[in-house]
């Protein structure tokens, strides 16, 4: 069996995509997968209790009790090789984890850490996607999959939604609806990663 552990920070809407998703799609018979954990850097993330609510584990690990990046990510290693195999080798999915990963860390999980990014990457990488794609005045805009890499919002594009940016929008407006299509697509990518295996 395939254990999947998502890192979330927040509300965790994405993550609750893949766990619908995993359900109504019945990974387990499909893929033998199972979303198997969610941790959370931030205890007051709302996202740990829809998982709770639905069976899955859930895990809080606070950055802020670590005096530096490296030190946390070793700890988050350590979690998430609670569900690691031999045989079937963990994936590791962020769904709005608000943390930049060590190289270390990364390096780890190739090709098995997988994210997503509110921009048609490579374009905006980083944060402000949505107000930055206005700014410039884009005509499209949208989410993307990928492969995580050391480098900042880099990796093999594995998914990519459009949506257009309309003459009013703003970010707020422009982020739902980039937010409904990575409903879509992520879940779809992590099954298509899955079904690759």
């Amino acid at each position: 069996m395939k254990n999947i552990v998502i890192l979330i920070s927040g509300g965790g809407s994405n993550m609750a995509a893949i766990v619908k998703s995993a359900q109504r799609e019945g990974w387990r018979e499909k893929f033998n997968a199972r979303i198997t954990a969610v941790i959370s850097n931030k205890a007051d993330a709302k996202g740990l209790i829809f998982a709770h609510e639905r069976g899955i584990a859930t895990m809080v690990l606070d950055h802020k009790a670590f005096a530096s990046r490296d030190e946390f990510d070793g700890a988050l290693a350590g979690l998430i090789e609670r569900f690691d195999q031999p045989d079937e080798p963990v994936l590791v999915v962020l769904a709005g984890f608000m943390r930049i990963l060590t190289p270390a860390f990364v390096a780890r999980y190739t090709g098995r850490l997988v994210n997503i990014h509110p921009s048609l990457l490579p374009a905006f990488t980083g944060l402000h996607t949505h107000q930055r794609a206005i700014d410039a005045g884009c005509k499209f805009a949208g989410a993307t999959v990928h492969q995580v890499t050391a480098e900042l919002d880099h990796g093999e594009i594995l998914a990519q939604a459009v949506v257009p940016v309309l003459p009013d929008d703003t970010a707020d407006t422009l982020a739902a609806r980039v937010l409904t299509q990575e409903h879509i697509i992520y879940p779809r990518a992590i099954a298509d990663l899955l079904q690759k295996k």
